[in-house]
């Protein structure tokens, strides 16, 4: 997905399902021209912003996905940005137990 849409893919990906909840985990997903600006605390905002812009375009782009293979509604979820430290992760909560 992230090599399609930015041109780099993620250096590591780990998928957690546990009970109810399916976890995300990234690290390795900036640019060297991101790595580059997010060394000040101004660059860290704006690398922050617009990587969150890019982690909400995938809950839209997957989210249908994500129900159909596990046969779930998601009945909330969050994600998170850490530029500073090449690390992003994406929480959904589903409306049955996705683990026996």
């Amino acid at each position: 997905y992230f090599k399609q849409k930015l041109g780099k893919g993620v250096d590591r990906t780990k998928i957690t399902i546990w009970e109810d909840v399916l976890i995300i985990r990234g690290e390795g997903f900036l640019t060297e021209p991101e790595k580059f600006i997010v060394e000040t605390e101004s660059g860290k905002d704006v690398v922050n912003a617009a990587r969150m812009q890019v982690a909400r375009q995938h809950s839209l782009d997957n989210m249908a996905y994500f129900e159909e293979r596990l046969n779930a509604r998601a009945v909330h979820q969050v994600y998170s940005i850490i530029a500073e430290d090449d690390f992003w992760m994406h929480v959904v909560v589903f409306d049955r137990i996705l683990t026996l």
